[in-house]
């Protein structure tokens, strides 16, 4: 792991990255803080910067940002005790695809602040997807295909006990191949309890958002 002192930030990655993609990056750290979240189908709040990295492609940047209450005084700061939220996403999603699952490819992560601090991952856009919440209102067939994808991406989430705290179809995305990336890892953890314990909790956190957003019939049963 190399992280780079980039002025006010710093920026962690596996190879060094070249004083042009620096400066890439720090214009769409810059950028994020100018643009307007967007509201998604299931009802949550993100702002992501697209942009091409020279030499990986095209990338996402995503800023780490509160949500719930908390947000309407602290929109996104956060208090340093131990590891970034950052770091941990990005290495977790990089132990993820060692293991086989489809994860969008961790590039960098990046935050600026020593106590107090904010925090960004930038990872590979997985292109042209969308997602699965919004594939199933157009295309039950596809729909199909990608919870099938899923079913052993989930088996290895279970088996090796990893709580994605939010697994729901807005946070599934299905490219055009129809294969499934599960997004979204900021605090997941290690599980603590039985498999079979956590398997359930997947599936009351998967039926609750499919119930409360009135999403189709299609997706009431997770894929494991």
């Amino acid at each position: 792991m190399i992280v780079q002192d980039c002025g006010k930030y710093r920026i962690g990655t596996d190879t060094a990255l070249s004083d042009r993609q620096i400066k890439q990056l720090k214009t769409g750290f810059d950028a994020g803080r100018l643009q307007q979240e967007q509201k998604d189908i299931l009802g949550g709040r993100s702002t992501v910067i697209r942009m091409d990295l020279e030499g990986v492609g095209p990338v996402i940047v995503k800023p780490y940002t509160r949500g719930g209450f908390i947000r309407r005084f602290n929109h996104r700061t956060y208090l340093r005790m131990g590891s970034t939220r950052c770091r941990q996403e990005y290495e977790l999603l990089g132990r993820l695809q060692k293991l086989g699952l489809g994860v969008p490819t961790p590039i960098a992560f990046a935050y600026t602040g020593i106590l107090l601090y904010h925090a960004w991952l930038v990872t590979k856009e997985i292109q042209n997807a969308e997602t699965l919440a919004g594939l199933s209102n157009i295309n039950p067939a596809r729909c199909r295909t990608a919870m099938k994808d899923m079913e052993p991406q989930l088996s290895l989430l279970i088996a090796h006990r990893i709580l994605h705290v939010d697994l729901h179809p807005g946070n599934v995305l299905v490219d055009t191949d129809d294969r499934a990336f599960l997004i979204d890892f900021d605090k997941a953890r290690k599980w603590r309890w039985g498999s079979e314990r956590l398997r359930r909790r997947y599936r009351n956190r998967w039926q609750r958002a499919v119930a409360k957003h009135g999403l189709p019939e299609i997706l009431s049963a997770l894929p494991v």
